[in-house]
């Protein structure tokens, strides 16, 4: 095994754990849900069907999405559907629910920021995105569309629909829909480790 196959391999790890501890934060942060959290809300309860299988079948929906789009499913996809959640889990034992607004700002805050380096550290390995991140990547190769504006777009998009099936919506979430995309644009570069950039400033 090579140095980069083991720093690839301990980049995708590290990032998808700070991705899932990173969700875990904004939870506790209580500032409102992110996007897709709130879509699959709505969808719950319009549906009848308990949250977690939502997501599980919102996500297999956006796999879906993947095919016009000629993505394709790595280890690091697998990986995404196996280690986010728990992770998510361990933060919520160790950070406790903040009282005071400043500290749950400070806290959901530290959460996005958290998130979007994470989101580059994994995908910055190539080794396969997560479901909703292999859309926005699949979309700014398939149509060259800047980074940001993509990951805005789906955010916006799914929040609006979420809203309108029912789902809560909170002003953590509005900031994460309108924030995640630029600072996402940001970090990929930072952590591409084939040093071919995407093209996030495009």
């Amino acid at each position: 095994m090579t140095w980069i196959t083991v720093r690839r391999s301990a980049q995708l790890l590290f990032g998808l754990f700070c991705y899932g501890f990173a969700i875990g934060m904004m939870i506790q942060a209580n500032l409102g849900v992110s996007p897709w959290d709130v879509l699959g809300q709505g969808t719950s309860r319009q549906s009848g069907i308990p949250f977690g299988f939502v997501t599980n079948l919102i996500g297999l929906l956006v796999l879906l999405l993947w095919i016009p789009l000629r993505q394709k499913p790595g280890i690091g996809t697998v990986l995404n559907v196996l280690l986010v959640g728990p992770s998510a889990e361990i933060c919520l034992i160790l950070v406790r629910q903040p009282e005071q607004l400043w500290a749950q700002v400070l806290l959901f805050a530290g959460g996005l920021l958290l998130l979007a380096a994470a989101t580059g550290l994994y995908l910055g390995t190539r080794l396969g995105p997560g479901p909703r991140d292999g859309l926005m990547t699949g979309i700014h190769i398939r149509f060259g569309w800047p980074v940001w504006a993509v990951r805005t777009g789906i955010e916006v998009a799914v929040l609006a629909l979420g809203w309108a099936l029912g789902g809560t919506v909170g002003l953590g979430t509005v900031a994460f829909a309108l924030l995640v995309g630029p600072l996402i644009s940001r970090a990929l570069p930072l952590f591409d480790m084939r040093g071919i950039p995407l093209r996030a400033q495009s």
